[in-house]
């Protein structure tokens, strides 16, 4: 990835972090995790922002297909979203989401957790 892409990923980040914010202060808290990935989809719509839920990704060991994951939202075919509704972010939850990008071949993701009024994410890189 060169100096430009890297700048225009961060850039992207930035804008779906954005919108991130906006589901958190519309809704607040107490929903489940499938509101917030609607509603984030939604924005991302609005703002024009190019997005695809429920993105198949296929686990491969040793050259065979031995499962899939769906990743929650993937924006414009360069950032995972990975969605929580938990009381805190924990270590597996950092885990799961590098897995998804390592399946995935994508070097970043937002993890994002709605549970309380305040939204937390966090950057989670791989490759980058």
């Amino acid at each position: 990835m060169n100096a430009n892409e890297r700048e225009s990923l961060n850039a992207l980040f930035e804008e779906v972090v954005g919108a991130a914010y906006e589901v958190s202060n519309a809704l607040g808290a107490g929903f489940l995790e499938k509101v917030y990935e609607r509603a984030l989809a939604k924005e991302l719509s609005l703002r024009g922002i190019p997005m695809r839920p429920q993105v198949p990704y296929k686990i491969i060991y040793k050259g065979h297909v031995i499962s899939e994951y769906i990743a929650d939202l993937v924006v414009d075919n360069r950032l995972l979203i990975e969605v929580k509704c938990v009381n805190t972010l924990v270590k597996e939850h950092l885990a799961q989401t590098l897995n998804y990008l390592k399946a995935s071949s994508l070097p970043l993701a937002l993890l994002i957790n709605f549970q309380h009024p305040k939204m937390v994410w966090q950057r989670v890189v791989h490759n980058f």
